[in-house]
């Protein structure tokens, strides 16, 4: 199973194994990762499972749709490197991935 690291903006982390298949945002939804609330159930209607993607990950995900980016627009501080965790499936390509909830969501 790849293990997946959740970060908060403070530094603390946890590392955990998501099954393959499973979002990034129902791995931490299981493993109680605290930042991640997915209030939509991760229909993509909330961004409250927004996260900032490490810089060295980033550019290995598959780019956003459009329905995304335009949810990432109304998140707490997006940045270049924002997605949301629900659309991230994770598979054995994402072993190692790195990634920080916003402030507003700790």
């Amino acid at each position: 199973m790849p293990k997946i690291t959740y970060k908060d903006i403070q530094g603390a982390s946890k590392t955990i194994e998501v099954d393959n298949g499973l979002s990034v945002m129902e791995g931490a939804i299981q493993n109680e990762i605290p930042g991640i609330d997915a209030d939509c159930g991760g229909s993509m209607a909330c961004a409250t499972c927004h996260v900032y993607i490490d810089e060295k990950w980033f550019h290995k995900l598959p780019k956003a749709e459009s329905a995304e980016i335009d949810m990432i627009d109304m998140a707490f501080e997006p940045k270049k490197n924002s997605r949301l965790s629900c659309q991230i499936i994770v598979s054995d390509e994402l072993d190692g991935l790195e990634l920080t909830t916003p402030e507003k969501q700790t």
